[in-house]
């Protein structure tokens, strides 16, 4: 699957979710699905033919919440379990045995299933540090912004931080992006011995001239005003690519992009998708509380990961 056609603006977390509905469903395992809405969002996700669920928790529980929903599941393959953490184990099994292409998060912790997926043994671990990426469709920007990482790693140094970088650039390739421009962000745009943020930025730049970092242009650090704005750039004399056109915004820290992030939402009117990155198969990691679009977004995000590795 290979996405030509660009994106309307707005709708474009619709956009991405029509591209995977026409491909096949992907198999994907469902981590505990034992509440109304992580059920819900897996079988309508099976319904936009974005998946075909494996569930894998208490029998007993999944069936019950299926009948007060009103949901049938007969036709999706439900493997029992005692509790949540032998659903996470369970499902990284049927990961490893190639039966299943995704993770989806259901009624248990990120932590609980993270510590599952990065087992040493059992787990679903590659060399590459597990990173989350938000996708945001923002009105008043031009194109889809990826943060991360907003989600799992709360001060990454800057051997995490490459990772991670590399994690949103292979991610962006894989929507169809053909060169993703990534902003390091900082307070400031200029290299400060006592601004962490600033120095690791510098490291990643290099690191990306050395080919330690592949497939994006990375510049930083950089400001958040001249990130996404070239006028911004300008202004301040900054001569860069990536000011005003990023398709990558990496925060320096987890509290940064949390706070990036919310605020888009919430004062932006920006709506999102994310998920996990950096195991054998992208985890789809929805909020409890996430709406129908952001589920079926981020669904249709690990879709096109699938099917463009």
């Amino acid at each position: 699957m290979v996405i030509t056609e660009k994106p309307p603006l707005h709708d474009q977390l619709e956009f991405f979710i029509e591209q995977a509905e026409k491909t096949r469903p992907i198999n994907t395992v469902v981590v505990h699905p034992v509440d109304a809405n992580s059920l819900i969002g897996a079988t309508e996700a099976a319904e936009h033919n974005l998946i075909t669920p494996i569930l894998v928790g208490p029998e007993a529980k999944i069936k019950s919440v299926a009948e007060e929903q009103n949901l049938d599941i007969s036709n999706y393959e439900l493997i029992n379990t005692e509790h949540s953490h032998a659903a996470a184990e369970i499902a990284c099994e049927v990961v490893k045995r190639g039966e299943a292409e995704a993770l989806m998060k259901g009624h248990l912790g990120t932590s609980e299933l993270l510590r599952a997926v990065v087992h040493k043994t059992k787990g679903i671990r590659t060399e590459r540090r597990l990173s989350h990426v938000f996708v945001f469709d923002i009105p008043n920007y031009h194109k889809p912004l990826v943060i991360t990482d907003a989600a799992i790693n709360i001060i990454p140094d800057l051997f995490c931080k490459k990772d991670i970088t590399q994690n949103a650039i292979d991610f962006c390739k894989a929507l169809g992006v053909e060169t993703p421009k990534v902003a390091i962000l900082s307070a400031v745009e200029k290299v400060k011995p006592n601004i962490q943020s600033t120095i690791d930025a510098a490291a990643l730049c290099k690191m990306a001239d050395r080919e330690q970092l592949t497939g994006g242009i990375i510049d930083g650090p950089l400001a958040f005003d001249n990130a996404i704005s070239q006028q911004a750039a300008i202004d301040k004399h900054i001569d860069s690519v990536v000011s005003g056109d990023a398709d990558i915004l990496l925060a320096p820290d987890l509290e940064a992009a949390n706070m990036i992030s919310k605020q888009l939402i919430y004062l932006a009117n920006a709506k999102s998708a994310g998920i996990a990155l950096g195991a054998k198969v992208p985890i789809i990691l929805t909020s409890r509380a996430e709406k129908t679009l952001g589920r079926l977004a981020s669904c249709a995000l690990a879709s096109h990961m699938v099917q463009n590795k």
